[in-house]
């Protein structure tokens, strides 16, 4: 029976009830040891079972954290009959997984979406509860993937529980789900359960427990009385430190054989059939656990050994000598099943205390097959154990690379930093020296530390240039993207040079040499176009190239043009989420976001910038999530949601400066300034356009699409300030001739007819509306038509004035660009035209996430294909669904595709 514990099971309860009509829900139940939790954990088991609800369960075990997928096989078994009807690609990867299908090692979070669709299947056919205790114990991998699941859970009939201690960092209690920490018992009931067992304590000895131990349970039941009276007034009771040295004592009135039996099956994690072959092979017998049973420290029941408590295992086992322990571990070592060669390898690693290749070469072997089966965290700590074994230095170097790779595939930077720090003080050949360098500078990148990634990448690309230029080329343009994101133009000038000298053999590396060499070019304001074009003639071949994906967006991107490349953007995006590739799709969303910003596609910018923010902030991009941060807050200005502006900018500016990302400090700047002008603070945008504009030209970023002047020539304009913005408007002009592109020439146009005299500005407004036929950009055409516009109602040419506003407007609200679309309104009914006002579209009031799965499903895609793209259950998308039918006065897929524009 439960004693207390009231108000948490009222918690459970709720979201117990919630599951079971629809309303997914996932708690962790935290706490020290012995405070409660696993019986909690049962409270509900029970619960759950009497609602009639299908009850997936597992257990984390210390002694199989490094078995691959172990803790997910041992939850997923019982329903692995559904794998089959869940997508193609996420039931290879949780196939590979859990060694069912050979495998190549994925993407980490592809298990993740399988087993989201998994459990979700298993939900349709009524409500599950998954149950996990000691959840802090679960091999990495398995943790990793449940805990991704959980997070997208929403409109399933799933409950999730899980339970941790929170003594220690964990995987699961690290995730941000859902948490209740468990304090003590209340006085009443703690003092309840101290008496339930017949206990004759003092009236002070009483008071004293019921203090010191702080309600925890299991300390109220295993502290002994004479224990408690013998201890002088005021000593304090250290809780749960000091229960297993409770339960190691007890072990002391045992037998050698017994003790010697026990500190096996401890080391064996329960298993009856390890323990009974290892305890042969050191001369005891498994029947020696019998003391132990009377003791009450474990039970022997069916296959499996269990301990009263993990804490009787885990203290028996560290009062072991650390010789004992070896010795245990080598026994079984040659226990274990002959398939079960990782947990022997394991068991082998932990009898070895100085190196041996033989040992070593088991572990490495173990590593290899859970790198195979996307376990990388497993792989990381195998790969890692084999080269502290390992004799000699060419040997242990390759597998500390191997570590480090798996370790950031893993999602552990950290680890992979100080596995390659380890490397690098060893001698390494060439390539092993590039493929260590190659990783080193990515995951700075990623995390943030841009300025170190450029100065690996071009430093590893220098050293690889004469023998091997192809790599070369890949290195080099990553420095280039590095550079690009550190606001180093200088830097990405000089790498460039080094690209433009080498010769690579491969179309792959000819390709992606042009694009780093465009963007260099690009970004110093000395061309860049022609090659990006030409470059784009072979995009086709490599569409399908995880690695080269953000190169393959960025030619478009960087052109700006109507007619090169725009239909390469979706086609790499759906690559990528098929391949759950959440790791690599953040930066791809941003970019893809900025192509749409620049379109007239807003709504969908804002939900890929809101994806991006999410999935980099959970695979901990720090560079990604402050791009795509930088690149809300800018559209956000536009769109005049200042307070979500003014809250993106800042925090993308605190990262840019943080992490010395240049680029985004530039955008989120940018960002800032436009916000003053959606205020109609036209003093303070111009100051804060003119502080950009001296950042530019500090950090060399001389490309003139990232110029505010455009933007500073309308202020001037406005202010009164008409000889400092014609000189302005004609230097802008001069650089756009430079650069020669069709966006860039349009800006400069408009800000020429601001500047003008009276009789030029048909003409110059003209020539911007010309170029403007030649890009995707809806916003700037609809300022030229306000600007034009707005100049020619002061020239009292009213008439002229209206369409031209007219257009403006009706751009203006199609994007949803309030702001200007007031400005615009404003004008024109300054011309004497009362200005027909539109109101906002049903698709203005659907969230990002329910525009992109009406996006989804308006064309063509299934619940279940649009799930596994955007991650979520098929559920979740009814859910999103229902409220995009119920904001679009919709019934039906026809109508929602009439409804949403391609």
């Amino acid at each position: 029976m439960l004693v207390g514990r009231e108000r948490e099971r009222q918690v459970i309860g709720r979201l117990v009830a919630a599951s079971r009509v629809g309303e997914s829900g996932t708690l962790v139940l935290a706490g020290e040891a012995g405070i409660g939790k696993s019986a909690l954990l049962e409270d509900a088991a029970a619960a759950v079972t009497d609602a009639g609800m299908r009850v997936l369960r597992a257990a984390g075990i210390d002694a199989e954290r490094e078995v691959p997928f172990g803790g997910l096989l041992q939850l997923l078994r019982p329903v692995l009959d559904h794998l089959g009807a869940i997508p193609a690609p996420q039931a290879e990867a949780l196939g590979s997984a859990l060694a069912l299908v050979p495998g190549s090692g994925g993407e980490r979070f592809a298990v993740g979406a399988a087993v989201l669709s998994l459990l979700s299947r298993v939900a349709e056919d009524g409500p599950l509860a998954v149950l996990v205790d000691d959840a802090h114990l679960l091999d990495p991998p398995s943790a990793q993937a449940l805990c991704f699941a959980a997070r997208r859970l929403t409109a399933d009939p799933v409950v999730v529980l899980l339970t941790v201690r929170d003594e220690a960092p964990s995987v699961v209690g690290s995730a941000g789900l859902p948490s209740l920490l468990l304090g003590g018992l209340a006085d009443a009931d703690a003092a309840e359960l101290a008496g339930s067992l017949g206990r004759r304590l003092s009236t002070d000895a009483r008071s004293r427990l019921l203090a010191s131990t702080g309600g925890n349970p299991l300390a109220l039941l295993e502290l002994t009385d004479e224990g408690f009276d013998a201890l002088p007034p005021g000593a304090p009771v250290p809780v749960p430190a000091s229960l297993a040295r409770t339960f190691a004592r007890r072990a002391d009135v045992l037998s050698v054989a017994a003790r010697t039996a026990l500190l096996v099956a401890a080391a064996a994690g329960g298993d009856l059939d390890a323990t009974t072959g290892a305890c042969a092979l050191l001369g005891v017998s498994v029947g020696d656990l019998d003391e132990a049973a009377r003791e009450q420290l474990l039970t022997v029941d069916g296959a499996r050994i269990t301990f009263r408590h993990d804490l009787v295992r885990s203290g028996i086992y560290a009062e072991a000598a650390p010789a004992e322990r070896r010795a245990v571990h080598a026994a079984l070592a040659q226990a274990v099943p002959a398939d079960d060669v990782d947990r022997r390898a394991w068991h082998l690693g932990e009898a070895t205390a100085t190196p041996d290749a033989a040992v070593a070469d088991v572990l490495d072997d173990a590593a290899r097959r859970a790198r195979a089966r996307g376990a990388w965290a497993v792989a990381a700590a195998g790969f890692e154990r084999s080269a502290r074994l390992t004799p000699d230095a060419a040997d242990r170097v390759q597998r500390l690379v191997a570590a480090a790779e798996s370790a950031w595939r893993a999602g552990l930077p950290d680890a992979a930093r100080d596995l390659l720090a380890r490397a690098s003080v060893l001698p390494q050949p060439p390539e092993l020296r590039t493929r260590a360098a190659a990783l080193d500078g990515a995951v700075a990148a990623r995390t943030g530390s841009v300025e170190r990634a450029r100065d690996v990448f071009l430093a590893a690309g220098t050293r690889a240039a004469p023998d091997d230029p192809d790599t070369a080329v890949a290195l080099l343009a990553a420095g280039i993207e590095a550079c690009q994101f550190a606001g180093d133009v200088p830097t990405a000038q000089t790498a460039a040079a080094l690209l433009a000298r080498l010769e690579p053999r491969s179309l792959r590396a000819r390709f992606v040499g042009a694009v780093a060499i465009a963007v260099a070019d690009i970004l110093a304001g000395h061309g860049g176009p022609d090659i990006l074009r030409t470059a784009m003639a072979d995009v086709d071949a490599f569409l399908d190239d995880p690695q080269l994906a953000p190169w393959l967006v960025i030619g478009p991107l960087f052109l700006r043009e109507s007619a090169v490349g725009r239909e390469v953007i979706p086609t790499v995006v759906a690559h990528s989420r098929r391949r759950s590739d959440i790791g690599g799709l953040p930066i791809l969303l941003f970019y893809v976001a900025r192509d749409q910003a620049t379109t007239d596609r807003w709504d969908d910018a804002v939900a890929g910038y809101t994806e991006g923010v999410q999935l980099a902030r959970e695979a901990g991009q720090a560079t990604d999530v402050t791009a795509c941060l930088a690149g809300l807050s800018w559209l956000e200005a536009r769109r005049g949601d200042l307070e979500a502006c003014r809250e993106h900018a800042e925090e993308a500016l605190a990262l840019s400066v943080e992490h010395h990302l240049g680029f985004f400090e530039v955008w989120a700047l940018t960002a800032l300034a436009e916000r003053e002008l959606a205020l109609g603070r036209t003093d303070a945008a111009l100051e804060r356009f003119r502080a950009l504009d001296e950042v530019l030209a500090h950090r060399g970023m001389r490309d003139v699409d990232l110029s505010p002047a455009a933007e500073m020539v309308e202020a001037m304009v406005h202010l009164g300030r008409s000889a400092e913005a014609s000189t302005l408007a004609a230097a802008l002009t001069e650089r756009a001739e430079v650069k020669g592109q069709p966006w860039s020439m349009a800006r400069a146009a408009r800000a020429a007819g601001l500047a003008c005299p009276d009789a030029d500005v048909d003409v110059c407004f003209s020539v911007a509306l010309a170029y403007h036929q030649h890009t995707p950009d809806a916003f700037e055409t609809g300022r030229t038509e306000l600007a034009y516009g707005s100049r020619l109602r002061r020239l009292k040419r009213r008439s002229d004035a209206r369409p031209h506003l007219r257009s403006a407007l009706a751009t203006f609200e199609r994007l949803g660009a309030v702001p200007w679309a007031d400005q615009a309104a404003a004008e024109l009914r300054a011309t004497g035209e009362t200005a027909q006002r539109r109101s906002a579209t049903g698709l203005a009031h659907l969230t990002p996430q329910e525009l992109q799965v009406a996006r989804m499903l308006a064309s063509g895609r299934t619940t279940r294909e649009a799930a596994a793209a955007l991650f979520l259950s098929p559920k979740t998308i009814e859910y999103h669904l229902r409220n995009v039918y119920l904001k679009l006065g919709i019934r039906s897929r026809s109508e929602l595709a009439d409804a949403i524009p391609a």
